[in-house]
């Protein structure tokens, strides 16, 4: 039987540089250990049992209700971020188990209808909206269970999951791993569904793109990968080459200009419409806060009413918001 206490002596033959379960920082509430599990494992099983890990399911990525099995949600996006950095952690000799609890529990704060819901909450919620920072809000105090707040992570998972994005570097090699693994997965993934739908064809992206990445979606993203791990093993940080970061930048872009923004993949009466439907529903829980799940209404007399309604609406799936809208307003 493999017990806790062998794991964690099993991890001092990782790298150097790698996090050990055994040296975190610890937790906000001290708990007994787990017999089997080590910290790290402990926090990554919490993630995939919670209820906000299941609503990603129904969360858009990039298309709003597509036509079509295929096209990636935000919780396949979550399973593509957490292969990747996998797949860059054990080429490092790094530590899985908190490159995966980061990568798993990284877009829990995400809001109903991708980027478009979290730019509209950030216009008129008091203080902006970041899903990342909604992301740790969620697993330190939304996630509760009974005698317990929040998820009670460790720290190492924590800051992963605030530093994925954002001006901040993460603490741990692990979590600079699942940032570049996040931007990898996106891109790629985001391309593969724009190509499905015919917004737009491989001819169309940037050619120096194309010739350094390749053609095809398993050759770009294994591609990437490499690069990361030839160019970050045995370093203090995770990153690609000059060229390699440039080009991807320049991806990066061109799907802002042509795919994130474009108005074949969002029409223009679908963004007045998810736009009405937020609003709507921050203005009239905030004038009725009486009328939020009872788990919601516990925090307000800690947080304030605009704090837990916006906790309220960024918890929705796309389909949930949709149907209060309607219930509400017919």
């Amino acid at each position: 039987m493999l017990l806790r206490e062998d794991i964690e002596k099993r991890e001092y033959g990782l790298s150097p540089l790698a996090s050990k379960s055994s040296e975190t920082k610890g937790r906000a509430v001290e708990e007994e250990p787990c017999r089997l599990r080590t910290e790290f494992q402990r926090d990554r099983d919490r993630i995939i049992h919670s209820k906000a890990f299941r609503r990603l399911m129904h969360k858009t990525q990039v298309f709003l209700a597509p036509e079509g099995d295929h096209y990636r949600t935000r919780l396949t996006h979550t399973l593509e971020v957490a292969q990747v950095a996998r797949t860059i952690t054990r080429a490092l000799n790094l530590n899985e188990d908190l490159t995966e609890a980061i990568a798993l529990g990284h877009d829990l704060g995400h809001t109903p209808f991708g980027h478009n819901g979290e730019a509209i909450l950030n216009d008129i919620h008091p203080g902006g909206f970041r899903h990342n920072e909604q992301s740790l809000r969620v697993v330190d105090i939304l996630e509760s269970t009974k005698g317990r707040q929040g998820m009670n992570l460790t720290y190492e998972v924590r800051d992963g999951i605030l530093n994925h994005s954002g001006a901040n570097m993460p603490s741990t090699l692990e979590g600079e791993v699942v940032r570049i693994s996040d931007r990898i997965a996106y891109i790629n993934h985001d391309i593969d569904d724009a190509i499905r739908s015919g917004v737009i064809t491989l001819e169309d992206f940037p050619k120096e793109a194309l010739e350094l990445f390749g053609d095809r979606h398993s050759k770009r993203i294994d591609n990437m990968v490499n690069n990361v791990i030839e160019f970050s093993d045995g370093k203090d940080h995770i990153r690609m080459d000059d060229e390699h970061w440039a080009t991807l930048n320049l991806l990066r872009d061109f799907m802002f200009a042509n795919i994130y923004r474009s108005k074949d993949v969002k029409k223009e009466e679908d963004i007045m419409m998810l736009e009405k439907v937020i609003k709507s529903l921050y203005a009239y829980f905030n004038e009725n806060p009486s009328e939020l799940p009872e788990d919601f209404q516990k925090n307000i007399a800690r947080d304030g009413t605009a704090e837990v309604v916006k906790d309220f609406v960024a918890s929705m799936t796309d389909r949930y918001a949709i149907t209060v809208y309607r219930q509400i307003f017919g």
